[in-house]
């Protein structure tokens, strides 16, 4: 690319990142702004094959909000007990004694949800139990139940994403990628970079076989999937020990941060054929890590705001987007920095 070109995608990037700091306005309405669309997003109705399921009731973009809910009910939980999990019993009766304090009409809301437990469970366990451990959602240091979010079901490619926001004491739903009226919106219940037999059997927990597109496909494309998850779960734990700003001092460790950064862009690409929306932040800041290793400050920049823009995206106030917004400026410093050298030295030529 010609110079000037570079200095011109500079200016353009220099000019977004300081309005999304100097006035940060989220993709979505905020408390005070009058809605135009529909009072809701979405609508819970009937899903062929899963019981009640949540629908989009207009075409929603990427970062829209779905939802904000605080929970109803929520407890400290007891000491976690390794290869057990949190002991039913006393669980049971934390929830129960937040639950008799509740109004009828939330009870009624939080009994109808649907719930899975073993046939000895539900002759012998306090169901209100069974319903905490099938819809409950860790929150900060604490495990609440939400009742609308439990409506919304699983993909192992899900559409939306959600956070705990311990300041709003709501889990907020938000889009992760386009989705078109009347089409169901879905969150991840478990971790996605397994097989599809793994996730199978995380899912029997919650009662279900998955349907999804992911599980659905084809013996071959099912194959192929399931060895692009396991390469994707390999290359990010192969390149946590390499995320760090400081250059490789040796020849064979700058030959391996240029392997890095080729294979950072192959991580993105199979997480992208995938459509793990999930996990893109992530790798874009390993991409903006491994080229800024080699003082490759351009698509260190561009694979920076990338990341920044989708953790904005979720969470404005998260140490994670102010990481990438630091990350960003600071490779968009270098970047400038390295074309008034070049500029400098096509002038003395």
């Amino acid at each position: 690319m010609h110079l000037c070109r570079h200095l011109i995608s500079l200016s353009f990037f220099r000019l977004v990142l300081a309005n999304s700091a100097s006035c940060p306005v989220p993709a979505w309405p905020s408390e005070s702004a009058v809605c135009a669309g529909p009072p809701t997003p979405y609508i819970v109705q009937h899903s062929a094959g899963k019981g009640l399921g949540m629908f989009a009731t207009h075409n929603l973009d990427a970062g829209d909000i779905i939802m904000r809910e605080t929970p109803p009910l929520k407890i400290t939980p007891p000491d976690f007990i390794r290869n057990a999990g949190y002991p039913m019993k006393e669980v049971t009766k934390l929830v129960r004694k937040e639950f008799n304090k509740l109004s009828q009409r939330d009870q009624e809301e939080i009994m109808s949800l649907t719930y899975h437990g073993t046939p000895v469970e539900v002759a012998t366990v306090d169901k209100l139990g069974i319903i905490f451990r099938t819809n409950a959602y860790n929150s900060g240091t604490e495990i609440g139940l939400f009742p609308k979010i439990a409506r919304i079901n699983h993909s192992c490619r899900p559409n939306a994403s959600y956070y705990w926001s311990d300041k709003l004491n709501k889990r907020i739903v938000f889009v992760y990628r386009k989705i078109n009226k009347g089409e169901e919106i879905f969150v991840s219940y478990i971790p996605l970079l397994m097989t599809q037999e793994e996730r199978q059997k995380r899912l029997d927990r919650y009662g279900f076989k998955c349907s999804c597109d992911a599980c659905a496909q084809e013996r071959e494309a099912k194959v192929a999937s399931d060895e692009r998850r396991a390469t994707i779960h390999q290359a990010f734990m192969d390149f946590e020990s390499h995320l760090t700003l400081t250059p490789p001092k040796t020849q064979k460790g700058r030959q391996q941060a240029r392997k890095n950064a080729k294979a950072s862009l192959q991580l993105i690409e199979m997480l992208h054929q995938e459509g793990l929306t999930d996990y893109y932040a992530k790798a874009y800041r390993t991409a903006a890590f491994s080229h800024a290793r080699v003082q490759d400050w351009e698509p260190a920049a561009i694979w920076a705001n990338k990341g920044y823009e989708l953790k904005y995206m979720e969470d404005p106030d998260s140490w994670h987007t102010q990481e990438m917004y630091n990350l960003t400026s600071n490779f968009i410093a270098n970047w400038e920095d390295e074309l008034r050298k070049r500029t400098q030295q096509q002038w003395h030529q």
